[in-house]
């Protein structure tokens, strides 16, 4: 038999559309993992019950972020591709990790004092317990990597500390999960105003979704800030052209990318072809992923039978966890 692969652990919220931002950041990566890892790529739709408790929406957005993952080239026959509902044992982790955690550096995380701002009316104990649901989903499988990026660091430590404080009180079970990402730097998508990074929910015009339509993506690109041009050649390039040229190094062929590098450095570039050009070549990028979402996400039979594999496999990972978990904690009476 050979090497048992090492295993990953990561959490997708089915909140808003995916975009050009997530996919190289974070789904590419995924794909690549799958080929060498023994990966659990879960939809968190419990955690999104802290923030969004109607869950009149949270079936289509279930179905959605599945359908757009598969489509980008996510395997559930390679993967455990699962929902957190699923798995019940991760609500009896998340209940025994509870008696290790503390109020007072639950308050401190950066994202709890964020949501709680955000939504004075609804600090929950499940906002306030969140790291610690997140590190039953981790912990669960007993994974050894987490691929995150900056903002949920502080969430990765607390589930180290939990793991400790668990080992050491019960005895040895939990790898530290440390964050992982193929030791590369993550790719961060600029967004079309030259404002920050594509996000979900801010300046929708300014992130291109995975969704798009061929006519909308072309309609945004084209907006994306510009000016009069270089009037000397090896001008530097500010801040809001660069990120055209970022853009473009993610979806074009190395020889558009060099005639454009070589008419800005000439003085000689033109915007409006320029823009033109990134237009067609992120439409060649995202029609057919979005064609693809949309054909998986009105599938029902599909969805139905990924759901249920995804389940069988992580139920299956959950069960022997917890019934080792049990073991340790001296829960077993008979």
């Amino acid at each position: 038999m050979g090497r048992k692969k090492e295993i990953v652990m990561s959490g997708i919220r089915p909140t808003g559309y995916l975009h050009l931002g997530n996919y190289f950041g974070a789904v590419r990566n995924y794909v690549r993992m799958q080929e060498e890892y023994d990966c659990f790529f879960m939809v968190a739709d419990l955690h999104s019950l802290t923030t969004h408790p109607d869950t009149k929406e949270l079936q289509d957005n279930v179905r959605r972020v599945l359908a757009e993952n598969i489509a980008c080239g996510l395997d559930p026959d390679k993967v455990a591709l699962y929902c957190q509902s699923h798995v019940r044992e991760t609500a009896e982790l998340y209940l025994f990790l509870n008696m290790l955690a503390y109020k007072g550096e639950l308050e401190k995380t950066t994202t709890f004092k964020d949501k709680a701002r955000l939504q004075p009316d609804n600090i929950n104990a499940g906002l306030l317990t969140y790291p610690v649901l997140q590190a039953a989903d981790i912990l669960l499988h007993r994974a050894s990597f987490v691929p995150v990026g900056k903002d949920q660091e502080q969430h990765l430590e607390m589930s180290r500390n939990f793991a400790k404080r668990f080992n050491h009180r019960y005895g040895e079970i939990f790898p530290e999960p440390v964050a992982f990402n193929f030791g590369d730097d993550l790719v961060k998508v600029p967004s079309l105003d030259g404002a920050g990074k594509m996000s979900k929910s801010e300046n929708q015009l300014a992130t291109l979704y995975l969704s798009d339509s061929d006519e909308l993506i072309r309609k945004k690109v084209m907006k994306a800030k510009t000016d009069s041009g270089p009037t000397e050649p090896n001008t530097p390039k500010p801040d809001y052209i660069e990120n055209i040229f970022s853009l473009m190094q993610l979806v074009s062929t190395a020889e558009v990318i060099q005639k454009f590098e070589s008419d800005y450095d000439n003085a000689q570039v033109r915007y409006g072809d320029l823009k033109k050009q990134l237009a067609e070549d992120m439409v060649r990028f995202i029609a057919p992923i979005r064609e693809k979402a949309e054909s998986i996400r009105h599938d029902d039979v599909y969805l139905k039978e990924v759901m249920e594999k995804g389940a069988a496999k992580a139920n299956a990972s959950a069960n022997g966890t917890m019934a080792s978990v049990r073991q340790l904690m001296g829960l077993n009476y008979y």
